[in-house]
């Protein structure tokens, strides 16, 4: 064999060789390959989107019955304290919701539009007290559901895939733990007087 043809080999065979090792390379990094399981491929981001979807639902959901309660407290509220403070989720929950619709309008999500049941059945036993039993029972309501939204705007805060939708959990979520905080205060002293009667 000519020098030449066995410089060819070997360039051959070193080519062959160098493929080899980047398509090994490549395949060993999951980052650089690309599944061969289309249904996996789409299962995991659409699962994470519909997750955050979830979430967006669930806040308007709250959202709005924050709102509805709260108008509810400014009309019926005994104490200036409740009535201040259901001012204070008018506004502030009418503001996030606004938010929320802007970044739902973004996504292509469908809000709902409408208290859902629980809250309308919430709505419909507050409406039937009056003085300082709907304070303890809407400040009770209150306490219970700043809680549980704490818990799910922290939880979206840490795992939300899309960013936009952490960035939302993460900015509301200072705002309701505020909200819990000023309702413990207004609370423990409702709670206080009625157990001394």
């Amino acid at each position: 064999m000519s020098r030449i043809s066995r410089i060819s080999v070997a360039a051959v065979v070193f080519a062959a060789l160098a493929t080899c090792g980047v398509v090994a390379q490549q395949s060993s990094d999951p980052s650089n390959s690309l599944p061969t399981d289309s249904a996996t491929a789409t299962k995991a981001p659409a699962g994470t989107a519909m997750a955050d979807t979830k979430f967006m639902k669930e806040a308007a959901e709250g959202g709005m019955a924050e709102v509805a309660l709260g108008q509810l407290a400014v009309e019926k509220a005994s104490s200036s304290d409740v009535k201040k403070f259901g001012q204070r989720m008018v506004d502030d929950h009418g503001k996030a919701n606004d938010d929320l619709k802007q970044l739902a309008s973004q996504k292509n999500v469908d809000l709902p539009q409408d208290l859902n049941a629980k809250d309308k059945a919430t709505k419909a036993s507050l409406e039937k007290l009056s003085g300082q039993q709907f304070d303890q029972a809407y400040m009770k309501d209150m306490l219970k559901d700043h809680k549980k939204d704490i818990a799910d705007f922290r939880r979206e805060s840490r795992s939300a895939r899309d960013p936009d939708v952490k960035k939302f959990a993460s900015q509301t979520l200072p705002t309701l733990e505020e909200h819990l905080k000023q309702a413990e205060s207004i609370a423990q002293p409702a709670t206080t007087q009625a157990s001394s009667r």
